[in-house]
């Protein structure tokens, strides 16, 4: 198989993604860490393990080799968790065609990666590790999106942006179709930090409504999970402001608005699952602090990076003097400073919408 496209990483974005662009009659090879994955994608056409019951295309095969993945490749789309993304790089940095800077490379990771400068964003830390060939045209790929249903063929709109206008449109080629509406940013700042962000909120909103369907607290309604949309997407502004986003439309479209409204209500949504579990099974009572959740979050089953993206954010709004009483609240919760309900009673005093 002599595909021109690769995917690293077979979770449910990077086989829903490569999923797609084989469907338009392209070769795909995906990089899969497990073996399983890697046999159950070439021997029944099926990810089991993250993305159950989709019929996978013939022409999107797996490998474990990621040197075989990466090797040769027009497009290459980097799909792993930010938990992962550092190590998955550094590993297909020898690649000949990313070293000759043949490559177009697009990320879809969302989060924030960690550096002794402290918190970065992703394709400012990919572009210090890959050769000089690559600053400013990374393209990084988000938007108001679940796996579970752009496999499926479910209406989608997501943005690739990067700094490199042709770049941006190459990726936005490659993976439109009739289902599947994708548009072109130069915002890369502000498109990174809404997709990190949103998911510190999704884990909040999930607390929220845990407490408002169990009947724990008969405080909560419908109203209170619109004020915490609208006080997170204030906090997204505040943040993506102060780290350089270039176009205040970012946040009130698909990337900004868009993501963080299905991300906080699909039942898909990993880190509403997250915050709802906090509740409603006491998930993280094991763990002392945010550090001990992600050193073991294997033994919770699925992977929020909201957890992460609240260490780091809490990290980035004192070092910029921010006022972000969710996502810093979250953290402190996370980190056992906080009870879940003292966490959402603190808000409605700190709340500001103004």
């Amino acid at each position: 198989m002599s595909a021109q496209i690769a995917v690293l990483g077979a979770g449910a974005w990077g086989t829903a993604i490569g999923k797609v662009i084989a469907e338009k009659g392209k070769d795909v090879l995906i990089w899969s860490f497990e073996e399983d994955t890697r046999d159950d994608i070439n021997n029944n056409r099926l990810n089991s393990r993250y993305l159950p019951d989709v019929e996978l295309p013939k022409t999107l095969k797996a490998t474990s080799d990621i040197m075989e993945a990466a090797e040769g490749k027009q497009f290459l789309i980097y799909a792993v968790p930010s938990l992962f993304l550092l190590d998955t790089l550094k590993k297909s940095l020898s690649v000949n065609s990313i070293r000759d800077g043949k490559t177009i490379i697009a990320v879809i990771t969302k989060g924030f990666l960690p550096s002794e400068q402290g918190p970065r964003m992703i394709v400012e830390t990919m572009e210090d590790y890959l050769p000089g060939f690559f600053r400013q045209s990374l393209v990084y790929i988000s938007g108001p999106s679940h796996a579970e249903e752009v496999s499926r063929g479910r209406i989608t709109g997501l943005i690739a942006a990067s700094e490199n206008a042709k770049n941006s449109i190459r990726f936005r080629d490659l993976l439109k179709n009739p289902r599947l509406l994708v548009y072109s940013s130069l915002d890369v700042r502000g498109v990174q930090v809404a997709a990190a962000a949103k998911n510190v909120i999704a884990i909040a909103f999930g607390i929220l409504d845990a407490f408002k369907t169990s009947g724990k607290a008969d405080m909560f309604g419908d109203g209170t999970e619109s004020l915490l949309l609208a006080a997170g997407l204030n906090e997204i502004q505040i943040l993506g402001k102060a780290l350089g986003a270039t176009h205040p439309e970012t946040f009130t479209s698909i990337s900004g608005i868009g993501d963080l409204d299905v991300t906080c209500r699909s039942a898909h949504g990993r880190n509403r699952r997250f915050g709802r579990e906090i509740i409603e099974k006491n998930i993280i009572e094991p763990y002392k602090n945010i550090d001990d959740i992600l050193g073991h979050i294997g033994e919770i089953g699925y992977l929020p990076e909201g957890v992460a993206a609240a260490k780091y954010i809490r990290i980035l709004a004192e070092k910029h003097k921010l006022k972000m009483p969710i996502s810093i609240g979250l953290s402190k919760m996370l980190d056992r400073e906080l009870e879940p309900m003292d966490f959402c009673r603190n808000l409605l005093v700190d709340w500001d919408l103004k």
